[in-house]
């Protein structure tokens, strides 16, 4: 049966003007067994002045709070099966899965980093910030937001949802 994975995408203002990331597809009717791909575009290259590109994918399973899947454009969080996969450098980045399965179902988010205050990344450079339930946008551990109508503002920076 053919299932539909969502796609959502979210991008914090750079300091040097903002950082637009565009997601394709909107939508993506996909068949257990068979491969899926979700391209993330930047208006600005991400590779950051210390050698790093802060692009990370995260998965919302419906019902369920956002998990990060890919930090640093290639890295997978522990726990992530295989079949995902991560690629890209400057503005052009994709996820891939090998073989959807049937819990692969929800909404995926890229999520650039790379102009974002430090204090968003460890020092393994894994996002200490996540996407937070809808319609808010991203909380960071230990940090004041305050929710507006279509974005969380806090430490200096913003995010904004983009809405199928």
């Amino acid at each position: 049966p053919c299932q539909l994975l969502g796609v959502l995408l979210l991008w914090p203002p750079g300091s040097s003007g903002d950082v637009v990331l565009t997601q394709t597809p909107l939508s993506l009717p996909v068949t257990p067994g068979e491969p899926a791909s979700i391209s993330c575009r930047s208006s600005q290259s991400l590779l950051h002045s210390n050698g790093n590109t802060y692009l990370d994918w995260y998965l919302q399973k419906p019902g369920q709070s956002p998990r990060l899947l890919i930090y640093k454009v290639t890295n997978r969080e522990s726990g992530v099966p295989d079949r995902f996969s991560g690629s890209g450098s400057g503005t052009d980045f994709t996820l891939k899965i090998s073989r959807v399965e049937p819990e692969d179902v929800g909404v995926y988010y890229c999520m650039q980093g790379t102009k974002a205050p430090p204090q968003w990344y460890s020092p393994e450079h894994k996002p200490l910030c996540w996407v937070a339930q809808l319609p808010t946008c991203v909380v960071c551990r230990g940090s004041r937001h305050h929710k507006g109508q279509n974005s969380n503002e806090f430490s200096g920076m913003s995010c904004r949802k983009l809405l199928l």
